[in-house]
């Protein structure tokens, strides 16, 4: 068995997330946390020991992740959509990534509502609700069950319609840079943007924060189109946005 493909997947996913969170972290948290104080939605920071156990279940999903991305890609290669040839339409390639986008965004949104069943909950998804004031170290702190799920998206892109491997790799550097913007803990987007025509269905690092602390309601990756058809943006979320904006 070749396991190259597997140490090639762990090393792409292992340096996108340490990269872009050890750099996030030394800009907001390390160099310049009193210059952009005015925009961290919980002003307190978190404790070392979250930071540490985020990383270690971090690693532990790193893994699984890997594990998903080479059986997915490498052993059952003869059976997947993903195309490897030149780019030959762009319009399909910027389609496939629109699709992706909407396509885990609904997947994240269901299997995220189904971590919060009472069962679910307490024995699985926990772990990432330790992190009550997550940081970008929570991006990929998951239980092993939930990374599991998590990684449940790769699969489903890589069996169903085709996808240009370039754009699954591009696709791949924007939702591990989303996940980080919504566990960064610092607002990015402007002032009056929650109420906005875009803005009020878009999934911002305050709706999310919010998920954190109070645990229920925001339940939206990139989006908060299934929050609002489903009823569960929380009630306090444009006043909570505007007050971190203030």
């Amino acid at each position: 068995m070749d396991l190259l493909p597997w140490i090639n997947a762990m090393q792409k996913i292992s340096g996108r997330y340490f990269i872009l969170a050890s750099v996030t972290f030394l800009i907001f948290y390390i160099l310049f946390p009193r210059y952009f104080h005015k925009i961290k939605i919980q002003k307190l920071f978190p404790k070392a020991i979250n930071y540490y156990r985020d990383v270690f279940f971090s690693v532990i999903s790193i893994l699984i992740f890997s594990t998903m991305a080479y059986v997915s890609f490498a052993l059952l290669k003869p059976y997947n959509n993903l195309n490897y040839g030149s780019v030959n339409n762009y319009f399909f390639f910027a389609l496939s990534f629109v699709w992706m986008f909407f396509l885990h965004d609904t997947y994240f949104y269901w299997a995220h509502r189904l971590m919060h069943h009472p069962t679910l909950f307490k024995s699985v998804h926990l772990v990432h609700h330790k992190s009550t004031n997550p940081s970008p170290w929570t991006a990929y702190a998951f239980h092993p069950l939930e990374a599991i799920v998590e990684a449940g998206i790769i699969p489903l892109v890589a069996f169903t319609l085709p996808v240009h491997k370039s754009a699954f790799i591009l696709f791949m550097l924007f939702q591990i840079l989303y996940n980080i913007y919504g566990h960064l803990g610092y607002e990015l987007y402007p002032k009056g943007f929650s109420k906005t025509f875009i803005g009020r269905w878009i999934s911002t690092g305050t709706s999310h924060n919010q998920h954190h602390k109070l645990f229920k309601g925001n339940y939206g990756l990139y989006t908060l189109i299934w929050d609002r058809w489903m009823g569960t943006v929380r009630d306090d979320y444009d006043k909570t946005y505007e007050q971190v904006r203030e």
